[in-house]
């Protein structure tokens, strides 16, 4: 792996933190939105990630364990799920959006947990240009070496 591809490695990781960051934002924004109905009450959104590996190149190198030798080359969004656990349901007659029964939807976020997801996808984020930044010293060092 060249030094160069540390910069795709650590791109797509900051992409993938971002997406992280806007559903959670997402999430936080809507935590206290009410529904009269289970089907149209919010539910909190999560990312899923996977590994982008190399493509072999020149066949397997006769390696046994091929599959297991390949080396990451960044991750990428598969797509955004949606949380299938249950929701809030909260009795309150003289709600606007309650239903026939009295009893209000809310979604099924916790902000506590949406709070210290956002810490850690923030603090990945900042670890990938952390790598961008010192990739970067290293090459200009590199350049330097011949003077």
């Amino acid at each position: 792996m060249s030094l160069a591809s540390v910069f795709n490695i650590a791109g797509t990781g900051m992409s993938a933190q971002s997406t992280r960051l806007n559903t959670i934002s997402s999430n936080i924004a809507n935590a206290e939105t009410v529904s009269s109905s289970i089907d149209q009450t919010y539910r909190a959104r999560h990312p899923v990630f996977a590994t982008v590996f190399q493509q072999a190149q020149g066949g397997d190198r006769g390696s046994l364990f091929a599959e297991q030798d390949q080396a990451g080359q960044g991750v990428q969004v598969l797509g955004i799920v949606e949380d299938q656990s249950e929701l809030v349901q909260r009795y309150e007659p003289n709600h606007p959006a309650a239903d026939e029964n009295g009893y209000v939807y809310y979604p099924n976020v916790n902000v506590v947990e949406e709070m210290a997801d956002m810490i850690s996808a923030s603090r990945a984020f900042q670890t990938n240009v952390e790598m961008m930044n010192t990739a970067k010293q290293m090459l200009q060092r590199v350049l330097t070496l011949g003077q």
